[in-house]
This record gives C-alpha cells, sequence and structure tokens, in this order.
C-alpha cells in the first residue's frame, strides 16, 4: 500500500537540514567529508523510517552513518527519529543507490547495510536487485578493503539469489543463517518491517559478504 504524502514535508524535511546531504555530489571524492571528524563510516540503502539506523548509531557513538532514502515520507520520519534523539552521527541522503554510482571511486566506507529491499520478483528485472553484480559493482568502489555487505530479508528466492550473487563476485561469505531469530546471532537490530515479520512467524534471512583484497 503506498503510504501517503507526509503533512508540511517539506518544511519538517527543512527543519532537519543540518542532518540532511541534499548534493551528494559536494561529496564526491570522500563521503567522510560529511561529517566534523574522523571516524569509521557504515551506509544503509533504504533506511525507510530510520528505527535501524536511529538504533545502530544511538549504540555506536564511535561510528559515522549514512543512510540512503528515495522515498520522502518515510525519509522524513527517519530523519525526525535521529533529531529527537539529537544524534550527530548520522546523516540521510534523499536519494537511492544509483547515486552511488556517480561518485569517485573512495575507498571509505568500512561496512554497507541492506535490508528487506525489494525483491523484484520478475526474472527480467533481477538487474534492479539491490544485490545484483552491477550494485556489487558500484559498493566496491567505495568501500575499503575487506568492506562488508550485511544482508537481511524475508524473501527466499531474493537471498539464494543474493548468496550466488555474492559468491560469483568472489566474495567471503559468513554468518549465513536461514532463520535469524532462532538462531545464535548476537547484536542483531531489527527494521520496522523485520519486527513486523517476525511477530508473523516469518523467517529472516541474513547474511555477510566481505570483499576480499584488490
Amino acid at each position: 500500500m503506498r503510504m501517503r504524502r507526509k503533512k508540511h514535508r517539506e518544511e519538517r524535511l527543512e527543519s532537519c537540514a543540518e542532518i540532511m546531504i541534499q548534493d551528494i555530489f559536494e561529496y564526491s571524492s570522500d563521503l567522510c567529508k560529511a561529517f566534523d571528524r574522523t571516524a569509521p563510516l557504515h551506509l544503509e540503502i533504504g533506511c525507510g523510517k530510520g528505527g535501524f539506523i536511529s538504533t545502530l548509531a544511538e549504540l555506536n557513538p564511535d561510528i559515522n552513518y549514512i543512510a540512503f532514502e528515495k522515498n520522502l515520507d518515510v525519509l522524513v520520519l527517519a530523519a525526525e527519529k535521529v533529531a529527537e534523539k539529537g544524534l550527530t552521527n548520522v546523516k540521510f541522503v534523499p536519494g537511492d543507490a544509483e547515486a552511488l554510482g556517480q561518485l569517485d571511486e573512495q575507498q571509505s566506507a568500512e561496512r554497507l547495510y541492506i535490508n528487506f529491499c525489494d525483491p523484484w520478483h520478475k526474472w527480467g528485472h533481477r538487474k534492479r536487485r539491490l544485490t545484483h553484480e552491477r550494485y556489487l559493482a558500484i559498493y566496491e568502489r567505495l568501500m575499503k578493503d575487506g568492506g562488508e555487505i550485511h544482508f537481511k530479508t524475508d524473501n527466499a528466492p531474493l537471498f539464494e539469489f543474493s548468496l550466488n550473487s555474492f559468491s560469483d563476485y568472489g566474495m567471503k561469505l559468513k554468518n549465513i543463517t536461514l532463520d535469524l531469530h532462532n538462531s545464535r546471532f548476537e547484536g542483531n537490530v531489527m527494521t520496522e518491517y523485520e519486527k513486523l515479520f517476525s511477530e508473523k512467524g516469518q523467517p529472516i534471512y541474513r547474511c555477510e559478504a566481505i570483499f576480499c583484497q584488490r
């Protein structure tokens, strides 16, 4: 179901201007410069309402986070969560993964989170999946050697596709689980979607994929 346009959306986003990156190309050569300090950089593609990224940033104040979200009606909710918590280690970009492909090669980020992305069910649409090799090539240009992708989904076919995609790209896989909430994995931070799915008894699939040294 399509989310209704949020009232006073533009004004609310403007009130969060300090944590918004309106022109990502200002940091085309180094995303780390979006912050006034030197710290490890983690990225999230598709942050939704921001429950995941705001909790993660709160738990890890020594890490800088940049979250991308193309839907402005959910982006405003994410930005307000971070602003209300007074977090200074999170920035938001109103855009999607395609914007990353237009940045210079940086090797600046250490980790990238992809949570519950669109599975694009039709095989002919597979190149739109955020774990397709064309996106992996984009991510690799921005990440340090040994950089990691942390991936979660409730969609079994997408998870299978992603495992093969990571492996075919030459990435090392670890912490693979077909039922995250009934596994021994510790330190999981849930997204809003994840809470909804898990309450319905839906298993959550998770893995970590590591870029090998160039």
